[in-house]
């Protein structure tokens, strides 16, 4: 291993859904930020590679409980399987519950050599894993189990610098620059006429003096995406779809640049990404919910990151809530253990 490349190797692994596979690019990427690669910089490895790992398994398996599965590999279609080859990876980070099967079989191809980390809750048992990152709203416990407010979120140094440069006029807008995330419907919350003609009603009431960002997702309903968009036309505002719509994705340049932020509730990874740059989050009620979404809300409203929005825009400061720098700096200190700068 003398002639590999610095550093440890580090495979995202994830079924190819974007949230999903985030989370383990976050924690990537807060690993190679450069106090921490120079922690591991006397780790030399063959098995580094330039892509994610996209496993799709198939067939009748997947109907199992994760920790169940006989035969994983045989699930997954050949490209994918023939990405399972040795030099295997120091790290390993998972997350979404058909990854399990495979974050459990890593921990026996490798011998044990490789770092296995999983993300979210898996819901089986922990001994399978190194290491587990859940979110503190899940209550997962355990010696091997490092919770975490929220999702692992991480913007690099060079990822919003590339952005600030790809929308240098962002920077010099007069008046209270407010971001909207919307999100939609889910499994636990209904985006209903309702609500989106209570947040375009604020908007509307708000719009004086301040330039509203409006972005919406995948799950935004199509009656909330013709609004929003109309919307953003009448006010002074700027809305953001998908780029074949309206060109390249401004949505870090917003985070960084707005004062202050307004999130519907239904997404982690949407309250997360404004809180990542200290950013003062006015939630956004949607229909539904349930215990473990009033325990993620908790979670940012004790760390004074978010509040509940009632009619007005305000402005507070907080440390920025950075959780995927904690479970990287917990990771880096995994794989000291296992392979220490002698």
């Amino acid at each position: 291993m003398a002639d590999g490349k610095s550093g440890p190797a580090i495979w995202c692994v994830a079924d190819g859904r974007a949230g999903i596979l985030n989370q383990t690019l976050a924690l990537a990427a807060a690993l190679a930020e450069p106090a921490r690669a120079a922690d591991l910089a006397h780790i030399r490895s063959n098995a580094h590679r330039d892509a994610p790992v996209i496993l799709q398994p198939e067939g009748w398996q997947i109907a199992l409980p994760p920790n169940l599965w006989p035969s994983p590999l045989t699930a997954l279609p050949v490209a994918h399987r023939e990405q399972l080859v040795p030099p295997w990876p120091d790290i390993w980070i998972a997350a979404g519950r058909r990854s399990i099967p495979y974050s459990r079989l890593m921990r026996k191809l490798s011998g044990g050599k490789t770092l296995v980390v999983q993300t979210q809750n898996p819901r089986v048992p922990l001994a399978g894993f190194d290491l587990v990152i859940p979110p503190e709203h899940d209550g997962v416990t355990g010696p091997n189990v490092f919770p975490i407010v929220g999702p692992p979120v991480w913007f690099s140094g060079a990822r919003l610098d590339d952005s600030l440069a790809r929308f240098p006029s962002l920077r010099v807008v007069q008046g209270q620059k407010v971001l909207v995330s919307i999100g939609g419907d889910s499994k636990n919350h209904k985006m209903t006429e309702a609500n989106v003609s209570a947040i375009e009603s604020a908007i509307q009431r708000l719009a004086q003096g301040r330039t509203f960002w409006i972005t919406v997702s995948r799950r935004t309903p199509e009656h909330a995406r013709v609004r929003f968009r109309r919307l953003a036309s009448t006010v002074n505002g700027i809305f953001w779809e998908n780029e074949e719509r309206d060109g390249p994705n401004p949505y870090v340049a917003f985070l960084s640049q707005c004062d202050a932020a307004m999130v519907t509730c239904e997404s982690a990874n949407m309250i997360a990404d404004p809180a990542f740059f200290g950013k003062p989050i006015h939630l956004l009620k949607l229909d539904g919910g349930g215990p473990r979404f009033d325990k993620l809300h908790e979670g940012f409203i004790d760390r004074r990151a978010a509040r509940w929005f009632t009619g007005s825009l305000q402005t507070w400061t907080y440390p920025p809530i950075r959780e995927a720098a904690r479970a990287a700096d917990v990771i880096v200190r995994r794989v000291l253990e296992r392979q220490p700068n002698r």
